[in-house]
This record gives C-alpha cells, structure tokens and sequence, in this order.
C-alpha cells in the first residue's frame, strides 16, 4: 500500500521540481503534470471540457502509477488542483472534478517565490497569481482533504516536504493507517 502525495498549488512554485526530488528522496515514483502536456499540444485557452479531460486524466495517470509506487506516490497535481484552475479560467469548478479520489495528503506550495514565466504559465502578475493562490487552498479548505504549507527557497521546501511526510507517515505506513483519519 503505498500513500499518494499531492504537490498542489500556482503555476512557478516548484511542484514539478519538488515531486522529482521527492520521489528520488523515498525511493518511489512520481506523476508528471497531464495539464502542462494538454497545454502545450493544445494551447492555453481552455473551455470545461479541456478540464474536464485533463482532470479525467490525471487521475488515470495516478491510478496506474499506484502499484509501481514503493511506500508514497508523489503527484505533481491532480483534479483538485485542475478545479482551481477552472475556477480561474472559466469562473466555476465543474462537479466532477471534485468526484475523483483525493490524496492522503496535499502540500500546498506557496507562492513566495519569483514567478517564471514559460510558454504554458498564464498567471504571473502578481494580483492575479494572489488570487489565484486563495483560490487553491480554498480548494484544499472546502473540500475537507488533509493539507500542508509548504514556504521558503527551494531546499526549504523540500526540507519541510520531507519533515511534514516523514512526521505523517513512517511508522503509520508500515501499519497501514489511513493518514486521513488523523485530521478527525
């Protein structure tokens, strides 16, 4: 049985980043961002459909990931992060992406870091990536899934990443505990 990691958060936070030295770190794997290939094959212009299929894919990425995965499966987002970014591209979060699985646990990562632009990311001024950053643990908030933040330079966050997992889980996994139960 392994526990499924969620790097959940704005575009330029080091998600991507953050889940491959994770992954090395527990010697485990980890799923890339589906949205990211979506957006750079198709554009960034995205209507509900496109999120529907980028959140309907991202989960099948996880779910087949799942039995390869030793202990953790890290996931650089998944289709609660894909339902902020409805929020934010066409101002309301299709119900569905809110029915798929939810992670043992999310790491929030926070944006207080500089925003770099590539040829997918959209929201780098600063008011708008703010907004957007409410949104996301809104995200976490509403939906009721056990969550972290994660601040700092890039060698704090995976420091903090590793505490927050190795806090939460070590002895626990071995026993099979269910991470979520100890938020209640």
């Amino acid at each position: 049985m392994s526990f499924t990691i969620v790097l959940h958060g704005v575009e330029s936070t080091g998600k991507s980043v953050l889940a491959d030295r994770l992954a090395r770190h527990f010697n485990t794997i980890w799923v890339p961002e589906y949205g990211r290939t979506h957006a750079e094959t198709h554009g960034v212009e995205m209507d509900e459909a496109d999120l529907l299929l980028i959140g309907r894919t991202q989960t099948a990425m996880i779910e087949e990931a799942r039995p390869k995965a030793h202990r953790f499966l890290f996931s650089d987002t998944d289709s609660l992060m894909t339902a902020a970014w409805a929020e934010m591209m066409i101002g309301y979060v299709p119900a569905e992406l809110l029915s798929h699985p939810k992670a043992d646990l999310y790491l929030l990562m926070e944006a207080d870091v500089p925003w770099v632009p590539d040829e997918v990311r959209v929201y780098g001024e600063d008011s708008v990536r703010a907004r957007f950053a409410a949104i996301c643990q809104t995200m976490l908030v509403t939906t009721g899934v056990r969550w972290a933040s994660v601040d700092g330079g890039w060698d704090a966050r995976f420091a903090k990443a590793v505490a927050l997992i190795e806090a939460l889980a070590p002895s626990k996994a071995s026993q099979g505990f269910d991470l979520a139960q100890e938020n209640e």
